[in-house]
């Protein structure tokens, strides 16, 4: 029992949103929130954004009220409930704190965060300045959130080199480097070791987004917690499907090309530390995670490499000879997508989810269509080790000319994709399509758009543009 109650402490400590924070502060991350007389009322805010305390008749009593950090405990999944009527990943926070706070109202009232430099002044106090704030810049999340629209709260940004490096490391999770990274290493390094990275992508992908509905635990609140990103603020937080991705991707792709290329172990090994560190750290850094998030999401990483990475051969083996792979593979990955919209409400993650499933999907059809008729044919054992080629001005230019001609076509082919299905799935069922935004809310259209739309653009990334690549003599 004394173990089990010591890994809950640790849980919990690592689970503290101050230990967010402090990294925020020591990284020069700074809220610039209002200060001076105002009302605080309960608002409808999203996941991870506290409610004040409303002013009541024992401010005169007890003094002036302060900002409190609700616990962070599993307590907190627990209280999701239908009856919250609340979107996916909202949480009344003051209900909470109330439930929590029991008959000591008083206490909790009182309570401060002077050890964490955050709202150690009680509202109504503090410097006052000009404009009402306590920064002299200000600054606003880069994109708004996918599902409400908010732009999040002002912070200030005292180190730009540690904020444009975990802009970095974030955006090595998010969908434009996806769709980047991916498609580059099938039109210009090895299509063998991007298709195998893909399978492990979307199983690391798919298990953490099911995990986050299943388990259901808010985003650290703010404050103290300063939202330098809000993209994702209405989805989840354990675990860190960034951490995961962060992990398994650069990981995989060390255990993948070493033996296949020549290269020493050490400039893998850390590359990939370095890789998986910037993106763990940066989920911390942009206020998405909290510590305990971070670290579940490396170890399930790793445990789902420990399980698939062995099984890979056989995997793609099948994807490529049996006959009614593609039949199998679509399949599959749509009764894995209509499992996971089963486990909540609609949210951008059921969109995301649906989109993984359809690129890995389509990426498997292009890799058993490309073995059926001969293209890209994998390198027989005599052919490796690669010797890597010499970096020249000819082969850049010609490695971005194959880049940007594949990009036009993916992207030409994603969104005449998203011009058919989206009204083409409303007429079908009956759905009203003057608001898209509305519509793609429901899953009968939501999952058909996302998973035929980016199943094109897979299959597109693997057979079409090479295809296209090869008439114009660049492959």
């Amino acid at each position: 029992m004394k173990i089990i109650e010591k890994f809950v402490q640790v849980c919990n400590y690592l689970q503290d949103p101050y230990k967010v924070s402090w990294f925020q502060q020591i990284c020069g991350v700074e809220t610039a929130s209002l200060r001076g007389d105002q009302d605080e009322h309960e608002q409808h805010l999203c996941n991870g954004i506290n409610r004040f305390i409303e002013k009541g008749k024992q401010e005169e009593e007890d003094g002036p009220i302060v900002r409190h950090r609700p616990s962070i405990k599993s307590d907190i999944a627990k209280s999701l409930s239908s009856k919250n009527n609340l979107p996916n990943g909202v949480i009344n926070v003051c209900d909470h704190m109330k439930s929590c706070a029991g008959d000591s109202g008083s206490d909790l009232r009182k309570s401060t965060v002077d050890n964490h430099s955050f709202g150690s002044e009680t509202l109504g106090e503090g410097p006052e300045q000009s404009d009402g704030l306590t920064v002299d810049e200000k600054m606003k999340p880069l994109r708004r959130n996918s599902l409400t629209e908010e732009d999040g709260q002002a912070f200030s940004i005292k180190c730009k080199t540690l904020y444009f490096l975990f802009t970095l490391g974030t955006e090595l999770g998010n969908e434009l480097f996806y769709i980047s990274f991916f498609p580059f290493w099938i039109w210009n390094v090895d299509a063998y070791v991007a298709r195998r990275i893909i399978l492990i992508w979307v199983w690391v992908m798919y298990l953490g987004q099911c995990t986050k509905d299943i388990l259901r635990w808010p985003r650290p609140p703010s404050p103290p917690v300063v939202k330098v990103e809000v993209f994702y603020n209405s989805e989840y937080s354990m675990p860190s499907t960034h951490a995961m991705s962060g992990t398994a991707i650069p990981i995989s792709l060390l255990l993948l090309t070493y033996g296949r290329g020549q290269y020493p172990f050490i400039y893998g090994l850390l590359l990939a530390l370095c890789w998986c560190s910037l993106v763990c750290l940066s989920r911390i850094y942009m206020g998405m995670h909290t510590v305990l998030d971070v670290i579940v999401g490396v170890l399930y990483a790793v445990l789902i490499l420990i399980v698939f990475h062995p099984a890979l051969d056989f995997i793609d083996n099948f994807n490529l000879t049996c006959r009614y792979a593609p039949l199998i593979i679509i399949s599959l990955h749509l009764s894995m997508g209509l499992f996971s919209f089963t486990l909540d409400t609609w949210s951008t993650s059921r969109g995301d989810t649906a989109q993984i499933l359809g690129s890995g999907a389509g990426i498997a059809c292009a890799s058993h269509v490309n073995y059926r008729f001969g293209f890209m044919p994998d390198p027989t054992p005599d052919m490796l080790p690669f010797i890597p080629p010499s970096i020249t001005l000819g082969l850049l230019a010609k490695s971005l000319l194959k880049f940007c001609i594949g990009v036009v076509i993916v992207v030409l082919t994603r969104a005449v994709m998203k011009k058919i299905t989206i009204p083409l799935a409303c007429k079908i069922l009956h759905i009203p399509s003057d608001d898209l935004r509305k519509a793609r809310q429901r899953m009968e259209v939501e999952l058909p758009y996302r998973y035929i739309t980016y199943g094109t653009v897979g299959f597109s990334s693997l057979f079409l543009v090479p295809r296209v690549l090869y008439a114009l003599n660049l492959s």
